[in-house]
């Protein structure tokens, strides 16, 4: 048991380590648009897991899985929602990424960690103690006052924080082989995304093409970037309970607002600061109390 939450957090770390640093990836994606990028990540994440699967000897796994969701609707259909909630959340971060709103995906992902909690407490039972539940109530009135201050819901941060809460939710439901489950995630929304790729291609605007190869290398390099954290998220849900995994999700935006701040130079003044002075005294609050509890 502590073994499986040991991988399991190194696997969340790892995971939220490479999500932090993607505004840069992105930055570099400008040229092309958030509908183009998404759609390239589809394309290319599948064939990187196919790759993924013919090297590592997965085939007879990923059948098997395949197999089972055929014959079990239900979960076929938790898989289904899970990759069109993932790609809703792609879609809004790379957006926001490359339209300087940085500092937002990083408050969304703030919030997110709130949003799991919820989740756990409500579809799974899990239980919070005493101080943790007040942990959640700091991180509460932090987005309260951002949200006062700016005078409007954050949109970008909601939709960030919705999406990947409830992509973490549905994950947990499945308890599927991650490699299995990202190639499936995929496979699913392939139909439409090879068509849209060829459609930029054969535009006047293409980003994929000899004339701009280090662009078409970056578009492919979206599989590998998005892919291998997915994988890893996988085997973080799959281990940890979701009000444990929520928390290690601080790590990837407070390395975002970093990076809005010093890199991007992006707007931060007193009402950001001061929200996120609430947020980070939950976080601490509730990782005390979690790491009490062992």
């Amino acid at each position: 048991m502590q073994d499986s939450r040991r991988a399991g957090a190194l696997a969340a770390l790892a995971t939220y380590l490479i999500w932090g640093v993607l505004p840069l990836y992105w930055n570099f994606l400008a040229a092309a648009d958030a509908w183009e990028i998404l759609a390239h990540r589809i394309v290319w994440s599948f064939v990187f897991m196919l790759c993924v699967l013919a090297c590592t000897g997965r085939w007879q796994t990923f059948c098997a899985d395949c197999r089972t969701l055929w014959r079990d609707k239900r979960r076929g259909g938790v898989l289904i929602l899970a990759a069109l909630f993932v790609s809703m959340n792609w879609l809004t971060y790379i957006w926001a990424v490359n339209h300087n709103h940085v500092i937002d995906t990083s408050i969304g992902y703030y919030i997110n960690p709130l949003m799991s909690v919820l989740f756990g407490v409500v579809f799974f039972r899990e239980r919070l103690a005493g101080l943790q539940k007040i942990s959640v109530a700091l991180a509460a009135c932090g987005i309260a006052i951002l949200t006062w201050e700016l005078g409007s819901l954050p949109w970008i941060a909601l939709v960030l924080a919705v999406t990947f809460a409830t992509y973490g939710a549905l994950k947990k439901q499945l308890c599927l082989n991650p490699f299995s489950s990202i190639t499936l995630e995929t496979l699913l929304l392939l139909p439409v995304a090879f068509p849209y790729v060829a459609y930029c291609v054969m535009g006047e605007g293409n980003h994929f093409s000899l004339a701009t190869p280090g662009l078409a290398l970056l578009l492919m390099g979206t599989g590998v970037a998005t892919a291998v954290p997915l994988v890893l998220f996988s085997y973080g849900a799959n281990l940890l309970p979701l009000s444990v995994l929520g928390f290690f999700q601080y790590i990837s935006p407070t390395i975002a607002l970093l990076l809005g701040i010093f890199f991007f130079r992006e707007p931060f003044g007193a009402a950001q600061a001061a929200a996120l002075a609430f947020i980070w005294a939950g976080i601490a609050l509730f990782m005390g109390v979690e790491r009490l509890r062992r």
